[in-house]
């Protein structure tokens, strides 16, 4: 009987985030409540700058990056001076993943990170199997044989990496680079919201989210589906634009961001105002220490952070238990 209560609660917290009510008699949906909250229509969030009801900002998020997709790439190039290429070098490597690993990349749009992640798999796998070589060298011809056997069979499965993002322009020009650099093997392509994942439970060894989460509407509700694919043991990695840490380098940073930013988006990429809110959805978003709080509250363990470029961008870490 106890059992039962305690797997009834596990269930009640894992599924309050999507409406859904777990009762003695089982799982049913639930309208959401009114009575007390105002509808998602008459709540308000930031756009930038502006204050939206909370229904618009997701379609305009999503037309700030179709409008923008095509020159994502030469824009990203542009604005940080080829700088965000380091920061998602960093990424890998923080993460150090190993070959059979399950990655979930969500608003991964151009695929950067995935197209990294499956190159960082292959080199481990391939030093693996030079160091294996090296380590049977003393061995017979046969037992060299049956030890490239033992690695087909029993080493890790092929590591996998799933792009999601809401944005099908994005996507599209995401497959097109994939294409361009011969990359299939091992990569889907999926369209999701980052608040309401098309996964089930436990799935993927590692959720990534780079330059995404603060154009989502709601960041806890995002936090929590991120918990909820996740494998025990799961890791949540998110690189977003954060709180510059030195005084001088925050003004010289907040007179390139809102002086040239917007410029080269209307030079390069003929949108002005696209560029405009992504700055200041930058300045909304939260603190390092703030951004740390809610990913504990979302149920990770360990989270720590580490400030890139003087706090210019941030990489959160936590584990799912």
């Amino acid at each position: 009987m106890a059992a039962s209560v305690r797997l009834l609660v596990r269930q009640a917290i894992r599924l309050s985030h999507r409406n859904i009510t777990v009762t003695a008699a089982g799982v049913s949906a639930r309208p959401p409540c009114r009575c007390f909250s105002e509808s998602a229509e008459e709540r308000s969030t930031h756009f930038g700058f502006e204050t939206v009801p909370e229904a618009e900002k997701a379609k305009r998020v999503y037309k700030v990056f179709e409008n923008v997709a095509q020159k994502y790439d030469i824009m990203n190039d542009a604005m940080s001076l080829g700088i965000h290429r380091l920061w998602k070098d960093m990424l890998l490597h923080a993460m150090h993943p190993q070959p059979g690993a399950r990655l979930l990349d969500v608003a991964g749009g151009t695929g950067d990170i995935s197209f990294r992640f499956l190159e960082y798999v292959r080199s481990q796998r391939e030093r693996q199997q030079r160091r294996a070589v090296r380590f049977g060298q003393t061995l017979s011809w046969q037992d060299i044989s049956n030890s490239y056997s033992t690695i087909e069979t029993d080493g890790p499965r092929e590591s996998t990496a799933v792009v999601c993002d809401i944005n099908k322009e994005m996507l599209k020009v995401g497959k097109e680079k994939a294409e361009s650099l011969g990359i299939t093997a091992g990569l889907s392509w999926v369209v999701g919201d980052a608040e309401e994942l098309p996964f089930d439970d436990d799935q993927f060894d590692i959720y990534t989210i780079a330059f995404g989460i603060r154009n989502v509407t709601h960041i806890d509700q995002a936090l929590q589906e991120a918990l909820r694919v996740l494998k025990p043991g799961g890791r949540f990695m998110c690189l977003e634009f954060s709180k510059v840490t030195n005084p001088l380098l925050a003004r010289l940073y907040d007179a390139y961001s809102f002086q040239m930013i917007p410029v080269l988006g209307e030079v390069i990429a003929g949108d002005w105002k696209s560029y405009q809110y992504l700055v200041e959805s930058i300045r909304k978003f939260p603190s390092q220490e703030e951004f740390k709080s809610m990913i504990e509250d979302a149920g990770f363990y360990c989270v720590q952070y580490y400030n890139f470029t003087g706090g210019v961008v941030a990489l959160h870490s936590g584990f799912k238990l």
